[in-house]
């Protein structure tokens, strides 16, 4: 059964979570900024209980039962329209087991987040039902200056319900964080088509690397008819493109892949140095895909600016455009 939460309006609150790394990682002035976003869209901005700097251990996170219990928290408080945490990392699979399913499919409502947020957001869909958004962090939002587009998208998808997704005019892949106003931004060359054609069906998807972390077992993603597939990479290492051929396709080998339609494919950071020609060479060596619509350097992943997707929500292609609606 698919579940979609009560869109946001003007006056909501919405609740900070950490279901990995904590919000000690974040300046203060990254915090201000992403303060003012929210407030300039009419929400109130609240933080789970553990969600405090002193909270956290070594690992930049905290006991997986505390942040269970800012999850639950969330869900279960009726003035809390709509979760957004912090920032990804490397561990909020550790909580799925902790989680009340039942308790969160009778309390249905917008969550928000990516990278390693993938694992609770497939979880939560796997277990519940309900659509949710692999789009911007808290922090996400602090970012002071490149932030119009995925604000702008953010906004139209959890307040309105779609977008006509677009390419973006720049991007973006440096250190924002450790310095707002040094900045490089790019010239975007536009999505690319590695496989042309018309698709349509069920958004689902994440970091690739995440979702692989979830096998499949109860928390992973089910593949069902006419299914699109966003998936993007985060930069871990030099051999990040062989990493990615392989993951993808172990994924293309579940009995269940042949009901994806289409694959999108977040932006690679400059660091994975993925070229388009390494992507036509892997798409051509994957026969699982051969038939299907293929297009990467998309405006999601680890780049900025980045669009938000439902996951559980509708995504159609045609005529080289991508419409994204509940």
């Amino acid at each position: 059964m698919q579940i979609i939460a009560q869109l946001l309006h003007q006056g909501d609150e919405v609740r900070v979570i950490a279901p990995s790394t904590g919000i000690k990682i974040i300046g203060a002035d990254c915090r201000q900024i992403a303060q003012e976003r929210f407030a300039a869209m009419g929400l109130k901005v609240s933080f789970g209980k553990n969600t405090v700097d002193s909270a956290f251990d070594d690992f930049g996170t905290t006991d997986a039962h505390r942040r269970a219990v800012d999850i639950m928290d969330a869900f279960l408080d009726d003035k809390v329209k709509a979760i957004f945490t912090v920032i990804g990392g490397f561990n909020s699979n550790q909580v799925l087991s902790l989680l009340d399913y039942e308790a969160i499919k009778a309390h249905p409502k917008i969550i928000c987040g990516f990278s390693d947020i993938t694992a609770l957001l497939n979880a939560i869909r796997a277990k519940t039902g309900l659509t949710v958004f692999y789009g911007p962090h808290y922090s996400s939002l602090g970012m002071q200056k490149g932030c119009e587009y995925t604000l702008e998208n953010m906004q139209k998808m959890l307040f309105d319900g779609e977008t006509e997704w677009t390419p973006s005019p720049s991007w973006s892949d440096d250190l924002w964080f450790i310095d707002q106003n040094k900045r490089e931004f790019m010239a975007t060359d536009g999505w690319w088509f590695l496989s042309d054609g018309e698709a349509e069906g069920v958004l689902e998807g994440g970091n690739l690397g995440t979702l692989m972390l979830l096998g499949g077992g109860e928390f992973a993603p089910v593949f069902r008819q006419h299914t699109v597939l966003a998936l993007e990479n985060c930069f871990s290492s030099p051999d990040d493109k062989k990493d990615f051929f392989r993951q993808l396709q172990a994924l293309a080998q579940r009995p269940d892949f042949a009901m994806v339609q289409a694959v999108l494919i977040g932006r690679f950071q400059k660091a994975s140095q993925v070229e388009r020609k390494d992507l036509e060479y892997i798409i051509r060596s994957i026969p699982e895909l051969a038939g299907k619509v293929v297009i990467a350097n998309m405006d999601f992943g680890h780049t900025t600016p980045i669009v938000t997707l439902p996951l559980g929500g509708f995504c159609r292609i045609s005529g080289g455009k991508v419409s994204l609606e509940l």
